[in-house]
């Protein structure tokens, strides 16, 4: 489930921002023997030669560098943060194949050269997600990462597939965004066979926009490498990382990996990261911890009637919500805004907080008899053509991740089972998380096998920061990575469920997560902490 809230398939985890084409480009340069020759026989298994292929990219990049300069006027990334690329192999079994340029984006750091300790890599997570807006965490003198930006410069990057980095895309974004959408719970059969053929028409749309050669390489291991490369294109022996949501699902991969090359890590907000959970497994829980945090907002809507008017108890909002999404069913709000919309604006209130009031806001006026403000705030604007290339490309990104990186089970029959028992009691996201995933029972090129994520030799104290109601990933998601990398610490958040625990006010675990990137220091122990500041109307 990704978090952009693209007006269409519901979905869930990571921002995307304006996109410029990227190309592919056909590189030829020649590679280092780095070990080409010494490991000849492991090179007949296709990891194996990706590892070598990513240490022959890694060794050009090294050398290359990064020719910085201002980013162009339309990326809307003002100075002083600079702009440039780092060419990557589509293929890292192919490393002299053809090359996809990777956008990356970095300030330098505000302290003294002295206090600078290199760069801090950021992935917000996704799949499909831009990390390009990091930098501006520095310009908008985010108060929270002042004390990091004094030691380390903030690099973001747009991942294979995403943004300016070679984009992908499964249909026409103006499509894609198009309202309204089938009821993703359905009424019938009919309605499931309906469902049905949208999943299996957009895999193979997915096919012939962005081709098999490309979407076969659209996996998290393959992202590992990149992050590798851009790790030595920076010049940096070792890569300081933070990584948010589906962004920690990449630095334990990386960690797995290139356990070597780790220097700092921290995962906030922690994708479940072994075997049996990458990815159906992983979108079912999210079902149920949905529910969960839909109803503590509920919960928070009802403490705060006198400001919602939407009911004094959980059950009264609840029954306000169904009246909404039974009228938008009927007859679509303004025309454009049916259950699909509604979820796709809704469901960001029991992901972040910070949704918290405008949500209930909208709610409020909607139900005083102010239509508007749902329609302008559920609804898609199509005039808004760059931003709706950026939906359906971080839906395709979501999508091509997810279904390559692991098999899916091809039987609708397991489908239909698992969502109509999950449905009836967490009825919240279930269908609609069902439909986005779909594609995945019909995907076109070959699906892989994850990693096994464990601790690996020179792997050093990992620092995990997890809110214990976080709806997207939930709970467990830390404490199962928190058992695989060994050393490693687990910040808890309790009775707090927002998505993305590090940029938020926390006394507890701010100064944790400082004195970790700047001394590299951990608590004995793990730690627990009491919630942020819940939010006010």
């Amino acid at each position: 489930m990704r978090e952009t809230r693209p007006k269409w398939r519901t979905t869930a985890l990571g921002s995307a921002g304006v996109l410029i084409t990227a190309t592919l480009i056909s590189g030829a340069v020649a590679a280092p023997a780095s070990g080409a020759n010494t490991q000849a026989g492991a090179s007949r298994h296709g990891q194996d030669r990706a590892s070598i292929g990513a240490a022959i990219a890694a060794a050009r990049a090294a050398k290359a560098g990064i020719d910085w300069a201002d980013c162009p006027a339309d990326w809307g990334i003002a100075k002083p943060v600079q702009c440039g690329w780092v060419s990557v192999p589509l293929d890292y079994t192919k490393p002299n194949g053809k090359q996809i340029k990777l956008a990356v984006d970095h300030i330098g750091n505000t302290g003294t050269t002295a206090e600078r300790q290199g760069a801090l890599v950021y992935n917000p997570g996704g799949p499909g997600g831009s990390g390009m807006r990091f930098p501006l965490r520095v310009t908008t003198k985010n108060p929270i990462w002042a004390n990091a930006a004094k030691a380390y410069d903030f690099v973001g990057f747009d991942p294979r597939g995403v943004g300016h980095s070679a984009p992908i895309s499964c249909m026409d974004p103006q499509e894609f965004v198009k309202a309204p959408k089938m009821d993703p719970v359905p009424d019938s059969e009919a309605d499931k066979r309906a469902q049905r053929k949208l999943a299996r028409e957009y895999a193979e749309g997915c096919a012939e926009r962005t081709g098999k050669a490309m979407l076969a390489q659209m996996t998290t291991p393959n992202t590992v490498r990149d992050l590798d490369v851009i790790r030595a294109a920076l010049g940096e022996k070792k890569l300081n990382y933070l990584g948010v949501s589906y962004g920690t699902y990449i630095g334990a991969v990386y960690g797995t990996m290139y356990p070597g090359h780790v220097r700092r890590m921290v995962v906030d907000s922690v994708v479940n990261p072994s075997r049996q959970k990458i990815w159906y497994e992983a979108n079912l829980d999210q079902d149920i911890a949905f529910e969960g945090r839909w109803k503590d907002w509920e919960d928070w809507v009802a403490a705060n009637d006198a400001a919602f008017h939407l009911g004094t108890t959980r059950a009264a909002v609840e029954a306000k919500w169904l009246e909404l999404r039974a009228t938008a069913k009927k007859n679509p709000i303004g025309g454009v805004v049916g259950p699909a919309e509604l979820i796709g604006f809704f469901q960001s209130a029991p992901y972040y907080d910070s949704s918290w009031v405008p949500v209930a806001t909208v709610f409020s006026k909607y139900v005083a008899g102010d239509t508007q403000a749902l329609v302008d705030a559920a609804a898609p604007d199509l005039s808004d053509t760059a931003g709706n290339i950026s939906s359906e490309n971080g839906n395709a990104v979501y999508t091509a991740v997810e279904c390559t990186d692991a098999k899916w089970p091809t039987s609708w029959t397991k489908w239909d089972q698992d969502n109509t028992a999950l449905n009836k009691k967490y009825p919240f996201m279930t269908w609609a998380n069902a439909w986005l995933n779909l594609p995945c029972a019909t995907w076109p090129v070959k699906q892989q096998t994850p990693v096994e994520v464990r601790t690996g030799k020179g792997l050093p104290g990992v620092l995990i920061v997890q809110s214990e109601r976080d709806a997207a990933t939930p709970y467990e998601g830390g404490v199962e990575l928190h058992k695989r990398f060994k050393g490693s610490r687990l910040i808890t958040e309790k009775d707090a469920g927002s998505h993305g625990v590090t940029g938020l006010v926390n006394p507890c675990i701010n100064p944790r997560v400082d004195a970790y990137l700047l001394t590299g220091k951990l608590d004995k122990a793990d730690v627990t902490c009491t919630p942020h500041a819940t939010p006010k109307p």
